[in-house]
């Protein structure tokens, strides 16, 4: 079974808002939240109360501006935001080991409260520079797991090409799925370093691929053989949840354009291969360039579909680092709307919600209804049962829509409610949204 979605109808008397633009009924609307050095989130670093404080702060703002999928960084280098048995908690979480606080389970609780899924963004084969490695002690994989460990370029990495690399990352992957409701599983630095073929992995090809594959070739094929074995394994025990990744943003060489950084010749990503075997459900390519380097790009990833879900991952932060004008994001908004693609994500989250150059505003205008999320039919595409007990009522000067549902075993059900003045409604309007993802 997979994640299925129902609709409620309510009719209300009165003038709805004439939109300013075509707003979509379904779109990934998405932000990375970053937890790495506490860049989004959190920057007080001594007070659980506090650390709540920010977070809730922060989704209902991505609530109030009508986002429906969080990011959240669950994974850094080397070290985690869950209650973890594989890895050390980090360090920037209040109360350390303290079992009064668990990120994750927090984060995902306050998002399905919101309305707003919840996926599990984990940094893959990075492990972090020498300095912070060494910090981590015996609790470091370099040193309770050495034998899947590359040190390069003064960082350390797992490495791709050792079949032992995808039982480590599994057994987190394993954790998170069984353990919490996340909605999703993203897989981030699912790749090699660099394309200078100075990576050390001479040894694990001389072991695993040599005679049988060239070397690029059987790169290519270790990452594919890593995310078919996550998939699998996900889908095997909750199928609803979706998997994905954020390969680079440029999947290959267009016309000679885009050489030295794609995801396919550079680092051997091969994702569109992925959505070709059926072995995800989703990407979010970080295209975070513009003009000539995006436009073409977002086509090929389209392309490449296979009727999955494909949201550009669109660079608010350049507005920072390289100055890109506000209407530079909005072009890329109106591109994937005009070709139709599956939405968009943003990274990151603080880029956005401080309103950089404007943005936030701008949203407020593109968002200005909510969005469902895509179903993801190749999973499933039949229909839930109805709900028992449907009540309407006011309570306290509200309007509260009550009903019950029995969930399957094996699928997670969640409710749009839809509010019209005729009988005749467009369900693909997004104005005719009241509220996502209950």
């Amino acid at each position: 079974m997979s994640k299925k979605q129902l609709l409620f109808v309510v009719f209300f008397l009165g003038t709805m808002r004439l939109a300013a633009h075509e707003y979509p009924a379904t779109e990934v609307r998405a932000v990375w939240l970053t937890t790495n050095y506490g860049l989004d989130w959190p920057h007080n670093r001594t007070d659980i109360v506090a650390q709540k404080r920010e977070l809730i702060s922060i989704l209902d703002d991505l609530k109030k501006y009508h986002f429906n999928t969080v990011f959240f960084q669950t994974r850094a280098r080397g070290e985690v935001f869950y209650r973890s048995k594989v890895e050390p908690m980090s360090s920037v979480i209040a109360g350390g080991g303290d079992d009064a606080f668990d990120p994750l389970a927090f984060a995902v609780e306050e998002c399905h409260k919101r309305g707003m899924e919840c996926h599990a963004w984990l940094v893959t084969y990075p492990l972090g520079k020498n300095s912070f490695v060494k910090s981590l002690g015996a609790n470091s994989v370099t040193k309770k797991n050495p034998s899947i460990a590359k040190q390069f370029k003064g960082e350390w990495f797992l490495d791709p090409g050792n079949p032992n690399t995808d039982t480590y990352l599994l057994s987190m992957v394993k954790e998170i799925v069984s353990n919490y409701d996340v909605d999703g599983i993203q897989f981030d630095y699912v790749r090699y370093p660099d394309n200078k073929g100075s990576f050390p992995d001479a040894d694990s090809y001389r072991l695993y691929g040599r005679g049988r594959k060239s070397l690029d070739d059987w790169r290519r094929d270790n990452i594919t053989r890593f995310v078919t074995s996550a998939y699998d394994w996900v889908k095997s025990v909750k199928p609803w949840v979706q998997v994905s990744s954020s390969p680079l943003g440029r999947y290959r060489e267009i016309d000679g354009r885009g050489k030295g950084w794609t995801a396919y010749e550079t680092v051997y990503q091969d994702a569109g291969r992925w959505l070709q075997m059926g072995k995800h459900d989703a990407l979010y390519p970080m295209m975070y360039y513009k003009g000539a380097l995006f436009f073409p790009y977002a086509d090929d990833w389209q392309a490449n579909a296979n009727k999955r879900i494909v949201a550009p991952g669109l660079g608010a932060f350049q507005m920072l680092e390289l100055d890109w004008a506000k209407q530079d994001i909005v072009d890329q908004i109106d591109y994937t709307r005009r070709k139709k693609m599956s939405g968009q994500a943003f990274f990151r989250a603080q880029n956005i919600l401080s309103n950089t150059k404007g943005i936030l505003f701008t949203l407020n205008d593109y968002y200005n209804f909510p969005a469902k999320l895509p179903p993801m039919t190749w999973l499933s595409d039949s229909i839930p049962g109805t709900v028992d007990d449907l009540r309407a009522e006011k309570v306290r000067g509200h309007f509260q829509l009550k009903w019950n549902v029995d969930n399957g075993e094996n699928e997670r059900i969640t409710f749009n409610v839809y509010r019209c003045e005729t009988d005749d409604f467009d369900t693909s309007k997004g104005e005719n949204l009241l509220a996502v993802g209950l």
